[in-house]
């Protein structure tokens, strides 16, 4: 595991985003089902400064080198991750992981219920990776019509529906 340092994205770090999320979508090369992903939009910068502006967009660092980001949104009680990208040469390394947990630490500071995302079944490095931090896939007849929406703009946008899954991470907060 390499310790990198996570901290809210910068908007002078904006630019270099993009192509982090090229070399990540690079790994989709691996199923062939889904390599077009690798030649797909990314997310434009000014998509990226409306998250930067919300303050949840953060990045990972390795040698004052940004490696990774996270871009989420606060919405209602929950807070929702619409991307976590990490170079491919730093993949398996601890990074994306160190993303999440930062993440999930401010939503518990923010009193958020739960972090809720959408991902891959079965892609090693989607819904295991997450599972694995503790979040549980939502059953389909228990999907919020938020979720749903998310989930239903994606298949139009191509992405496999059998393939999708909605996942969540309840957080204590609200008991407390």
């Amino acid at each position: 595991m390499i310790n990198s340092n996570t901290r809210l994205t910068k908007v002078e770090d904006v630019h270099l985003l993009p192509d982090i999320e090229r070399s990540a979508g690079e790994r989709f090369r691996e199923i062939s089902s889904l390599a077009w992903i690798a030649d797909d939009d990314v997310m434009s910068p000014e998509t990226h400064l409306l998250y930067v502006a919300q303050g949840t967009s953060w990045v990972a660092e390795v040698d004052n080198q940004i490696v990774g980001f996270l871009c989420a949104e606060s919405v209602d009680e929950d807070l929702h991750v619409w991307l976590l990208a990490v170079q491919l040469e730093w993949q398996g390394k601890g990074i994306g992981r160190q993303l999440m947990k930062t993440v999930i630490e401010d939503a518990h500071h923010n009193k958020f219920l739960s972090v809720t995302l959408t991902t891959f079944r079965d892609v090693p490095w989607n819904e295991p990776f997450y599972r694995a931090l503790g979040f549980e896939i939502i059953d389909s007849e228990m999907i919020d019509s938020r979720l749903k929406k998310i989930l239903d703009e994606e298949i139009q946008h191509g992405l496999p529906g059998d393939l999708r899954c909605a996942m969540q991470l309840l957080l204590s907060s609200k008991q407390e």
